[in-house]
């Protein structure tokens, strides 16, 4: 029988891997169940066996792969929108061995909610790995910080991008907050104050026309908020 996690707080995540290749698939499998902290119910090759393991198991959380069977494209990210539509309450973390914009484009385009996008070496950072399955299994974002770097790298300099209006201190903040780093962690990052890093946050939401919204999601959100203004491939 399935648990939840307000029955029992220790109980280990539930958690469906989705990966083509078998030796990732069973290491990642192997890695994660060692921690104590997750139990793998179902580890599957490609996008309709997932789709049909979570419906019949109702993980907490699933990782998949971006790139898998009969394409190779992005059949992923087509099974993680199915996943967050039909099941709003389990968390993706998708991965992928690219910082590929175009990736995270059609992966954040329908929201930034229980979604997370991280580099494949990070199977072996398992912390890092935890982290991003225990914030989307509670409806919060993740961006790997390589990816991040690609993001901004990209675009920062166009004129016309949403990112041009911010300072450089802002930029060094929004960083930070792609991390999933909350105003404390920024504030001794950068050596400043909570309140200076709140004034540079609330700015930061401003001048990407975040002010408006209220969930702590937008922090995410604000680094791929001007993704939406660029074209698709440039970079």
């Amino acid at each position: 029988m399935p648990v939840t996690p307000t029955e029992t707080p220790d109980e280990p995540m539930r958690v469906v891997i989705a990966e083509d290749h078998y030796l990732v698939r069973e290491g990642t499998r192997r890695l994660l169940e060692d921690t104590g902290h997750v139990a793998v119910v179902s580890a599957v090759g490609d996008a309709d066996e997932l789709l049909d393991a979570v419906d019949r198991l109702r993980p907490e959380a699933v990782i998949a792969d971006i790139r898998m069977p009969p394409s190779h494209h992005t059949e992923g990210i087509a099974a993680a929108h199915a996943i967050r539509a039909a099941h709003p309450g389990i968390g993706v973390v998708m991965l992928s061995q690219h910082a590929d914009e175009n990736y995270a484009f059609d992966l954040f385009q329908r929201g930034t909610d229980g979604l997370a996008y991280l580099l494949k070496e990070r199977i072996g950072e398992l912390d890092e790995l935890l982290r991003a399955l225990r914030e989307v299994a509670a409806g919060r974002s993740v961006v790997d910080p390589r990816i991040v770097e690609v993001l901004m790298g990209s675009h920062t300099r166009a004129a016309d991008a949403p990112l041009a209006a911010l300072t450089r201190r802002e930029l060094d903040v929004l960083r930070h907050m792609a991390e999933g780093k909350t105003n404390r962690a920024i504030a001794m990052a950068l050596t400043l104050s909570e309140s200076t890093i709140e004034k540079h946050v609330n700015s930061t939401f401003s001048k990407l026309g975040l002010a408006e919204e209220s969930r702590l999601h937008r922090r995410v959100s604000a680094v791929l908020a001007y993704l939406r203004h660029a074209p698709r491939g440039a970079g």
